[in-house]
């Protein structure tokens, strides 16, 4: 269950909105009757949904559960209380980039929304001042929600494998203990779906003392006076030159593929209704031309972050230049460029800002099934020119984020298993993995889930309604006594 640990009192108007939330859901019968009927194996109870990753996402996916009275669910994270997700870890960025006028994960309740809770602590004036949201105070509203929901949420709880058993999934912690669950929901985060990116130009041999990936641990005061090379031109390799100049790198230099940077986000195009509802229930070819289109129109580092690494001093970006190797020298990094200019630098540290891969295959948590779960390139062929071998790699999820078995010999337990992240973008675009989808994903996934539920236990389900028995017009003429 959730840590209880001692926190400082709620300034007054906290509580009066955390009284409001109650009058809210009390006004909707929130959470309602359970409903789901209890399972047991050989006397071990079996959990309805166990939800993995108790960032956003998690928090999304159980409370739209519990909210459709699917309420056996239970959070597991391996990471402590206030360090779910990557907010306050390797999000290096000032701010989120999304408007501050997003719902997130407010599960349609006014008084659930980041602004309510914003101001209900810092007053209106502070909400009006605000430009966009802190990564820290994001993550502060996230606490809350699990505070404020009483979530059910085991901490420190890293999940090492998931096993079919006999039509349900057992899930095997790091200590040695496990629990089983008829469903699972893997939300796992950005890298949830397959780790870190690192191309092969990138010498592995660099670790730890010589280079790190800009979405991983990096001890930064290590780099002070130090000279920073950045392989990439995203959001997150400019994050990172940003943060090691303000640590107190001498110098840091980003050296970008591409002669020129991308210039219109589509992503943020594509964050509406439309897209959100109705791009997983499209066909196959509509939506391998948006995936593709969205891949080929790569989003550009948001303006903010441009300006943040700009105003440094010992900021470099060098366009055109593109990593082809790289190697120790003594206590160097020594890039070979590419480009219409190759060339040999030299720096002191290495950051790649490669983002993050789609391959099950690198997956832990589903080692073992990775073989039996089908792939975008599995289940359609597009035409040549519409080739895209990363994208291919995307696993093919059902309407809820299921996946797909693939081959007769794949346990149909893999059907069990929903795929909340990064990973789902090519079945079901952006809503998994952006804070504007993940109402909209949450609410697609607990749907399904309950519909899924509802045709398993159908002689459960009939039982009860057989059982169900409340006289109607007893108070009236017209009633007729038993016996």
């Amino acid at each position: 269950m959730m840590n209880h640990a001692a926190r400082p009192a709620p300034p007054p108007g906290l509580l009066a909105l955390e009284r409001r939330v109650a009058a809210d859901l009390e006004a909707l019968t929130l959470p309602p009757k359970p409903w789901v009927p209890r399972l047991e194996r050989n006397g071990e109870a079996v959990l309805d949904v166990a939800v993995v990753g108790a960032g956003m996402n998690g928090i999304a996916a159980a409370g739209t559960l519990i909210f459709k009275g699917i309420g056996n669910v239970l959070l597991l994270d391996e990471n402590p209380p206030g360090l779910e997700g990557p907010w306050v870890t390797w999000a290096r960025m000032d701010t989120l980039r999304s408007p501050k006028t997003l719902a997130g994960p407010c599960f349609g309740i006014p008084s659930l929304t980041f602004r309510a809770w914003y101001t209900a602590s810092r007053g209106e004036a502070a909400w009006e001042a605000l430009y966009k949201i802190p990564n820290a105070v994001w993550q502060d509203y996230l606490s809350w929600l699990q505070r404020v929901l009483a979530l059910p949420v085991r901490h420190r709880t890293k999940v090492t494998r998931i096993v079919p058993e006999e039509g349900v999934l057992r899930l095997l912690f790091a200590d040695g203990a496990s629990l089983l669950a008829r469903r699972v929901v893997l939300a796992t985060g950005r890298a949830g779906s397959g780790g870190l990116a690192l191309p092969e130009v990138v010498d592995r041999s660099l670790w730890p003392d010589l280079a790190a990936h800009a979405n991983a641990p990096i001890d930064f005061e290590r780099l002070r006076g130090k000279r920073v090379a950045v392989i990439g031109g995203g959001a997150s390799a400019w994050d990172n030159a940003a943060t090691a100049l303000e640590r107190g790198a001498k110098e840091a230099t980003l050296y970008v593929r591409r002669t020129h940077l991308p210039q219109i986000n589509k992503g943020r195009g594509s964050a509406g209704p439309g897209y959100q509802l109705g791009w997983g229930d499209l066909d196959d070819a509509s939506r391998w031309l948006l995936v593709t289109y969205m891949y080929d129109n790569q989003s550009p580092p948001p303006h903010e972050t441009v300006h943040r690494a700009l105003r440094l001093p010992g900021f470099g970006i060098q366009l055109g230049a593109p990593t082809l190797a790289t190697r120790r020298e003594g206590d160097e990094v020594v890039l070979t460029l590419g480009g219409a200019e190759p060339r040999e630098v030299r720096a002191d540290f290495l950051i790649a800002g490669t983002g993050f891969r789609v391959d099950l295959d690198h997956v832990p948590e589903l080692a073992g099934l990775a073989p039996h779960i089908a792939r975008w390139g599995d289940c359609y062929v597009p035409p040549d020119h519409l080739r895209r071998p990363e994208m291919e790699a995307f696993p093919y999820l059902g309407r809820a984020f299921e996946l797909t078995p693939k081959g007769e010999a794949a346990p149909e337990e893999i059907g069990r298993i929903h795929l909340l992240s990064y990973g789902a973008h090519a079945s079901h675009g952006g809503i998994a993995s952006d804070i504007p989808g993940v109402a909209a994903a949450s609410e697609r996934l607990a749907n399904g889930i309950a519909a899924h539920f509802f045709r398993e236990d159908q002689e459960a389900v009939r039982a009860e309604l057989a059982a169900f028995d409340e006289p109607e017009l007893e108070t009236t003429p017209f009633f007729i006594p038993r016996g």
